[in-house]
């Protein structure tokens, strides 16, 4: 008896519309947490795009050179970049290139959804994703400050999380988007990448 109702729910559970991952705000490393708390899963994000793709703007928001070197899914509508890196400026804190805010994001993100015909305005569903879900973070709360209700951050993002420890410590295998080995390709879509 007890089988034949978890098979019932488990069949209904199949059979409903793509429900996204609830965490409690405890389980999301501070970095990745969101106003919102919307999250998703890789999984979550392909079943989304690939069963709901009229209602779903699926936005990388690394930058152009991470999607050439590092690759991207061809699930995206188009890539808008959250940060940009000044290749001239380096940061001796952080080791790092100067990273700059992308100041036109907002409007270019607004931009996307009209060119994909996605309805809905600022109640559309937005995936954004980056390399590990810190910056999709960031850039969800911008939207949902600038009044948009319904944005998701791929919270495991494309690249996933570094290993902590063993061999491979420090290298993003830990989950994300490539290690849930869903579509990816190195092939750049002029059509979906970032222009100035």
């Amino acid at each position: 008896m007890r089988s034949t109702i978890l098979h019932a729910l488990l069949c209904v559970t199949l059979s409903s519309q793509v429900v996204a991952v609830t965490l409690t705000p405890e389980q999301v490393p501070e970095p990745k947490r969101t106003q919102d708390q919307h999250y998703l899963l890789p999984q979550e994000v392909f079943d989304l795009k690939t069963k709901e793709a009229s209602q779903t703007l699926l936005v990388d928001i690394r930058t152009p050179a991470e999607l050439q070197f590092v690759g991207y899914t061809p699930l995206i509508d188009g890539n808008v970049p959250y940060m940009t890196f000044d290749y001239s400026d380096w940061d001796a804190k952080n080791k790092d290139y100067k990273r700059d805010f992308n100041s036109g994001f907002t409007v270019q993100i607004e931009s996307l959804l009209k060119k994909s015909g996605i309805v809905g305005g600022k109640q559309a569903r937005i995936i954004l994703m980056c390399r590990s879900g810190d910056r999709s973070a960031k850039a969800a709360d911008l939207l949902a400050k600038s009044g948009y209700t319904n944005v998701w951050s791929a919270i495991e993002g494309f690249e996933g999380d570094k290993a902590k420890d063993g061999p491979n410590k420090g290298q993003r295998i830990v989950n994300g988007w490539k290690n849930a080995h869903l579509p990816w390709t190195y092939e750049l879509d002029k059509t979906k990448v970032f222009l100035e």
